[in-house]
């Protein structure tokens, strides 16, 4: 690359590698896809007890950590009543003040003030907090990028996910944020109606980015003895809920073995010992490591957000395997998931088509937004 191409590239982002999360991929692999192609990239994220040492030998990556947290933690207390009330204590701080989270506001304003002369900007939510503590420490005489795009993985104010609507101050920071950064990244077009309409010029759909450069034979012919099939991610009580299709499951009297990847591991409760020896339930693994262990399912269950402003990643990563995908909404249709048993996949979900989301054709999007911010000046 000539050295008049080279871009300098901050990125701010509460999750990052090794974070396994929607959040930390697109990070993460924004940073080595602008890192391979010979920029100069400098990443902020929150400090973790990680041993950085082999991935910034692979990718010649700036990291730099936002420190230790000074804000307590409230006690994750094991027996009732306790329990309760630190679960209590926890979602009003959250409600009220976006506590924890809220503390990268003021970390990012503190850190950044030494940042300067940066070509693009991208910061990245959730938490909105991270998107806050930009917007602080942009200002006029001190822009810090000469371009910043705000990225929203889901909405913040229009989200109708959490069963708890934000409160309406938190409107104001929205809008001061909004006001603030050149452009505002979403992953799909139908999300705009979830953001305040006198920003909507703003926004550039740009999807979610992925290395497709892995060693995935989604092809090879499957032949379990008996069926075999698999959910990477997480649930929402009522939306994406597994209960539904867990009874089923449980009135089922043919072999299946259901594999489910989750860090919600008591959303499964009940069902973990009424389908012993069908239900297999693990922890989150590496990507890479996920999408060979998808590839060699039957068939994949994907739970419905139920809504267009939301969106599910896996989706691609459920393309790459080239295995087929139940969606199950609210109205379960149990006659669709006994064909699937049967090797009758008719009603297969339409998945996206995966070359949209190359990481090489994601990037480009964003370094487009440099050219288009320098040509209006």
């Amino acid at each position: 690359m000539d050295s008049q191409d080279k871009k300098k590239i901050l990125l701010v982002t509460n999750a990052f590698y090794p974070e396994i999360s929607p959040r930390s991929f697109r990070a993460t692999e924004l940073a080595k896809e602008f890192c391979r192609q010979g920029h100069k990239v400098v990443v902020y994220t929150k400090l973790r007890d990680h041993d950085y040492t082999g991935f910034l030998k692979e990718h010649d990556i700036k990291l730099r950590m936002l420190g230790k947290s000074r804000f307590p933690k409230i006690p994750d207390f094991k027996h009732k009543p306790f329990s309760v009330i630190g679960r209590i204590i926890s979602r009003l701080l959250l409600i009220l003040f976006e506590y924890p989270a809220i503390e990268d506001m003021f970390k990012i304003k503190r850190y950044l003030k030494k940042e300067n002369s940066f070509n693009l900007m991208i910061s990245f939510a959730v938490p909105f907090p991270v998107h806050w503590g930009v917007a602080w420490s942009r200002t006029r005489n001190h822009k810090i990028a000469d371009t910043w795009v705000a990225d929203c993985g889901d909405p913040y104010m229009g989200d109708v996910l959490d069963s708890f609507k934000k409160l309406f101050y938190f409107a104001y920071l929205e809008k001061w944020f909004c006001r603030k950064a050149d452009y505002i990244s979403i992953p799909v077009e139908s999300a705009i109606p979830a953001y305040y309409p006198e920003f909507h010029h703003k926004i550039r759909i740009i999807p979610q980015g992925f290395n497709f450069d892995l060693n995935i034979n989604g092809n090879k012919h499957i032949n379990h003895a008996v069926p075999e099939f698999a959910y990477a991610g997480g649930f929402l009580q009522g939306i994406r809920d597994p209960g539904q299709l867990l009874q089923y499951l449980s009135t089922i009297e043919q072999p299946f073995k259901f594999h489910v990847y989750t860090n919600q591991p008591e959303m499964l409760g009940k069902y973990k010992e009424i389908l012993k020896g069908k239900l297999y339930v693990y922890e989150y693994i590496p990507r890479d490591e996920l999408l060979k262990v998808l590839s060699n399912m039957d068939f994949l269950i994907n739970f419905d957000n139920n809504t267009s402003l939301n969106v599910p990643s896996k989706l691609i990563d459920y393309a790459l395997t080239n295995r087929p995908v139940l969606n199950i909404n609210i109205q379960f249709i149990p006659e669709n998931f006994r064909a699937f048993l049967n090797k009758d996949y008719s009603e297969k979900m339409k998945l996206p088509e995966p070359e949209r989301y190359h990481i090489r054709n994601v990037s480009k999007k964003f370094l487009d937004l440099i050219k288009i911010e320098n040509s209006n000046k």
